[in-house]
């Protein structure tokens, strides 16, 4: 369910989009082949090209088999793509259309295609992050999903109640790696995150789960367009006590806030607050270590492993 509130944006926009669903920190749905569409829209648009695709197929007389073998998968995945079970990736798109002189028509769908693997209320958010250049975060409860490592992921998405399905699980960890381009798009935007210290010391996971996820902090901070923050447990005033939130920034200059808790995400727009939210995360950045300390106290813990 979505509900829109607010009418003071520009050109029109609501304020914010506000849903009840599955939150993003909880669920960064899509990803990779083997993705399944995540609401009635989104089904719609994936049946629509399985049909197209299936349609070309048939025309060019090959066998789901055979067209299975020229773009790497097997029959079932491709019948899985043809009833709207699945959604490939941009890549394999290409490919079938290549192999099926579509001449560019399935090419066509892709953006719709790789859309309607998120759930309504993240359409947007995952629009905004392929436009970013610029994207800051602030986090309290779990590693942010750009900086997860696969097995990080698992772990997390494991400890989801209700329980979540095995396929489900794989779904959304083939999201969480595909949207991690983020980090070697060119050209680079500029990505900074501040995590509260509690997170690095949670075990999600177990140890071995631990390490690695702060290993790959160490690794993602080394890069010129990020920067890691640590805000310390023991600082007596911290201007993210309201929780976690993202603010996004485009080329034309537009930015824009997401927060989720609780499955309830909003995606604000109303320059004021979004302003306001940006101001917040200037605050919450001073508060905290600098990168480099930050990146001397995620070593330090991980000694203590």
């Amino acid at each position: 369910m979505t509900e829109r509130t607010g009418s003071g944006g520009r050109d029109g926009e609501a304020t914010a989009i506000v849903s009840v669903g599955d939150g993003w920190e909880g669920g960064e749905d899509g990803g990779g082949d083997g993705r399944r569409p995540e609401d009635g829209a989104g089904r719609g648009v994936v049946a629509a090209f399985g049909q197209t695709m299936k349609t070309l197929r048939l025309r060019e007389g090959l066998d789901r088999g055979e067209f299975g073998n020229r773009i790497g998968y097997s029959a079932s995945t491709v019948a899985s793509f043809e009833q709207g079970r699945r959604i490939p990736s941009p890549s394999t798109i290409d490919r079938a259309d290549e192999v099926l002189g579509a001449g560019g028509l399935l090419c066509l769908w892709k953006e719709e295609v790789e859309r309607a693997q998120y759930p309504v209320f993240f359409q947007g958010m995952a629009a905004l992050e392929k436009e970013a250049i610029e994207l800051v975060a602030y986090d309290t409860i779990v590693v942010k999903g750009l900086l997860q490592t696969e097995e990080y992921m698992r772990a997390v998405l494991a400890m989801r109640r209700p329980p979540l399905d095995e396929e489900t699980i794989e779904q959304r960890v083939a999201a969480r790696l595909a949207r991690q381009d983020i980090f070697d798009r060119r050209p680079a935007p500029m990505l900074g995150f501040v995590l509260d210290e509690s997170i690095l010391r949670r075990p999600y996971g177990g140890g071995v789960v631990l390490r690695g996820q702060l290993e790959h902090l160490l690794l993602i901070g080394q890069k010129r367009n990020v920067e890691i923050q640590v805000m310390p447990v023991d600082r007596d005033d911290n201007a993210g006590v309201n929780g976690p939130f993202t603010v996004v920034s485009r080329r034309d200059g537009r930015k824009f806030a997401y927060a989720e808790a609780q499955g309830i995400g909003s995606l604000q727009t109303d320059p004021e607050q979004v302003t306001l939210a940006a101001a917040r995360y200037g605050i919450i950045r001073s508060q905290a270590l600098s990168p480099r300390e930050s990146l001397e106290l995620i070593e330090g813990v991980l000694r203590s492993l």
